[in-house]
């Protein structure tokens, strides 16, 4: 399953974490089926997401209602940053 980890600035970190919990149903849009995330006291948020389709979650962060969601949030989007996962080491 894809892998991807968003990274971005936003106003105020308690905030946004209070208030991305409120997305599920557009995340679902995403394909996502696992959603890991910090933020920190310096208001920088990282997110990982397991998704089903990769072109279905890059196609759901384009979304109007994505832009939406991250203005409500108080993501400063200009410093939003993805990361597709696609190199993994075995450790094994």
């Amino acid at each position: 399953m894809p892998r991807v980890i968003i990274t971005a600035q936003v106003e105020d970190s308690e905030k946004w974490k209070k208030a991305f919990k409120t997305h599920k149903k557009l995340f679902k849009r995403y394909s996502a089926t696992a959603i890991h995330y910090t933020a920190t006291a310096d208001n920088e948020v990282a997110i990982v997401w397991r998704v089903k389709s990769l072109q279905k979650f890059l196609d759901g962060i384009e979304l109007p209602e994505t832009a939406e969601a991250m203005a409500f949030d108080g993501v400063k989007r200009e410093t939003v940053k993805h990361f597709v996962l696609d190199e993994k080491l075995d450790l094994s």
